[in-house]
């Protein structure tokens, strides 16, 4: 039977190759573009989906977040090859984490929270699983800014449109 870290390691691993492929579809000049005054422009979009793989290490490593002592702060990029090296820098640091000695910690529980605000709490193994389909979630939101961009959009699960 295959471990839940071994399982975690090999989506993130077929995740990244989609992912890879979305975000150095980007053009620098689009970085503020948004489709609608309430969705994140273009650079926020593609910076947390380029982060994502690091919060495995967070919620590996750690026993929660309190924004109240950590206000969120986005990488700075400001081209697509700095967008992809933030990428592939989170996807690293997110591996290195996805080991053997960490499976007896994915039952503990990691506490989402503002000051005495609490968001949530699970384990840290359905945090991790949350982190995965956030990626795919916002990857999807940045193929529809693509397509609205009328950037061709590489297939995820086979072939893309564009691609046919």
């Amino acid at each position: 039977m295959m471990s839940r870290i071994k399982m975690f390691l090999k989506e993130m691993d077929e995740a990244a190759v989609t992912t890879r492929k979305m975000l150095e579809r980007i053009p620098t000049d689009k970085f503020d573009w948004q489709p609608h005054p309430k969705s994140m422009t273009v650079k926020r979009l593609a910076t947390h989906i380029a982060e994502l793989p690091s919060w495995i290490t967070m919620a590996l490593t750690t026993d929660g977040l309190d924004f109240a002592d950590n206000p969120y702060q986005q990488e700075n990029v400001n081209t697509t090859e700095e967008l992809l090296a933030y990428f592939e820098k989170s996807l690293q640091d997110g591996r290195s984490h996805l080991i053997e000695k960490y499976e007896e910690v994915l039952d503990r529980d990691w506490t989402l929270r503002n000051g005495k605000q609490v968001y949530s709490v699970e384990p840290k193994a359905d945090v991790i699983r949350m982190s995965l389909n956030q990626t795919v979630h916002h990857r999807a939101q940045l193929g529809v800014y693509l397509r609205l961009l009328e950037i061709p959009i590489p297939g995820s699960y086979g072939p893309s449109a564009d691609e046919m």
